[in-house]
């Protein structure tokens, strides 16, 4: 079976893309993007790819709106996440406490990154998340989603990193940047922070999942175990492993950003899950059990 996917070059998809993994039953024809998360909106909006991975944000929102997705308990990105928010220190020392009132921007309010960056600034500093203005530059990837009232659009023309050294917004989520002249961590210890974070919340934040078309998923279980199958070993050979792993051996652990199996996830995936709804991007919280269920029918051991 030929399968229209999506997987961005990821230390855990390396395997599968170069064909060191392979299957005799499935092949995957890969869009080629140099950043997935480009092709996320066509994917919920125009159900474009048979398999691919999906920001777990998006995936909550794709399971409020009923899209034709099952959700596999496979990690295909996954990161600390206090490294990637920054102030402009040319406008004057900036704690993360200091955020409440302020301006804060953001690639998109829906984003993952940002879901997670909110919600410990909430419970490990203090923020309130609702007396922030958050400054965006693209829509939802769900088109049925409408951003609440504490969103602005940037203006048109404008870039979230010159806003913030144009001193237009107080902080910025740039992501896997590095502090560059008067650009700085706002939380600079950010490196034992996330392990503290990670320790205490059941692993490093998971950023992206694994999806499959739910048609297939009815009538080829083969297929989703095979599939499956191909991303773990994948995600085993693995030499380049995100900041945070303990080890390269262990899809399972904690520590490790790609973690396997409903078990190994379910604290990290009910943590955002909690963190979506309290932001108001979904309209309750998730459990993994409910969330995994579909999968959990068709890989049984494998998936716990």
């Amino acid at each position: 079976m030929v399968l229209h996917t999506l997987l961005g070059n990821h230390a855990s998809t390396k395997a599968l893309k170069s064909g060191e993994v392979s299957s005799s039953l499935v092949q995957f024809d890969y869009f080629e993007v140099k950043v997935a998360n480009t092709q996320f909106k066509a994917l919920v909006r125009d159900l474009k790819y048979d398999f691919g991975e999906l920001a777990i944000v998006t995936c909550l929102q794709a399971v409020v709106y009923e899209k034709p997705y099952v959700l596999l308990p496979a990690t295909i990105v996954g990161r600390s996440q206090h490294h990637t928010i920054f102030y402009n220190s040319a406008h004057g020392a900036l704690k993360p406490s200091d955020l409440t009132g302020r301006r804060v921007g953001v690639r998109a309010y829906t984003q993952t990154t940002g879901t997670w960056v909110r919600g410990f600034l909430a419970d490990d500093y203090g923020v309130d998340v609702n007396r922030i203005r958050w400054v965006t530059f693209e829509d939802p990837h769900l088109a049925e989603y409408k951003d609440p009232e504490i969103v602005e659009r940037a203006p048109e023309g404008k870039t979230l990193k010159q806003m913030l050294l144009d001193g237009e917004i107080d902080a910025a989520i740039l992501g896997d940047v590095a502090e560059e002249g008067s650009l700085k961590h706002l939380i600079p210890d950010h490196e034992a922070a996330g392990r503290v974070w990670a320790a205490k919340h059941g692993g490093v934040p998971i950023n992206h999942l694994a999806v499959i078309r739910k048609s297939i998923a009815e009538s080829r279980p083969d297929v989703v175990r095979e599939v499956y199958r191909v991303l773990k070993e994948s995600r085993n050979a693995a030499t380049e492993i995100p900041a945070g792993a303990a080890s390269t051996a262990s899809a399972a652990s904690a520590e490790d950003p790609l973690r396997f199996g409903i078990s190994a996830l379910r604290a990290s995936l009910e943590q955002i899950a909690a963190y979506a709804q309290r932001q108001r991007l979904i309209p309750r919280a998730f459990t993994a059990n409910e969330l995994f269920a579909p999968a959990a029918a068709i890989l049984g051991d494998a998936a716990k």
